[in-house]
């Protein structure tokens, strides 16, 4: 059964529930030191008074391998920030995170549906570097850029790139 995106809620839908439940509520990372990994530690309060005394409701960790993708560190941390709200228990239909489904390897992935079923230009530059770490071959490589192209309108995209997302690596 090949893995379906919109079967798995993003870790901003579930941000905006809990702090739409929780007011006061607190969401803290924290990066761990490794030479080798990119650990992030999330700590969930409720209020600040659970954040003042030091009694987080749930704790969630992340893991990847520093240098796997163009944006490994970002997806870590949103990773442990999916794991510690599914720890509360807002884990929404599925128990992984899109993001996280998306660190399956490659073989099980269908880069090109996840393309057509994202309708964000800056997902769509990120799936794109995650097929690109993963091994994607060329013609998948170029069915999510031009997917991303084609909604973004072709905008900022650099003469003679011959490949990548336009603007891909561009901070914002």
């Amino acid at each position: 059964m090949r893995w379906n995106p919109n079967d798995y809620d993003m870790v901003e839908v579930r941000i905006a529930k809990f702090y739409a439940s929780h007011e006061d509520g607190r969401i803290i990372t924290e990066l761990v030191p490794d030479e080798q990994e990119w650990i992030f530690k999330t700590y969930i309060y409720l209020n600040v008074g659970d954040q003042a005394a030091g009694l987080p409701k749930a704790v969630g960790y992340a893991t990847e391998k520093k240098g796997s993708s163009q944006f490994a560190a970002e997806l870590t941390e949103t990773s442990s920030v999916g794991r510690c709200l599914a720890n509360l228990g807002m884990h929404g239909n599925k128990r992984a995170s899109r993001e996280e489904m998306r660190k399956v390897p490659a073989e099980s992935r269908d880069y090109v549906a996840e393309a057509e079923a994202l309708t964000d230009v800056s997902a769509l530059r990120l799936l794109w570097a995650e097929a690109q770490a993963a091994g994607a071959d060329k013609k998948t490589l170029e069915q999510v850029k031009n997917r991303a192209e084609g909604l973004s309108g072709n905008e900022g995209q650099r003469s003679g790139a011959s490949s990548g997302v336009s603007g891909s690596g561009k901070k914002k």
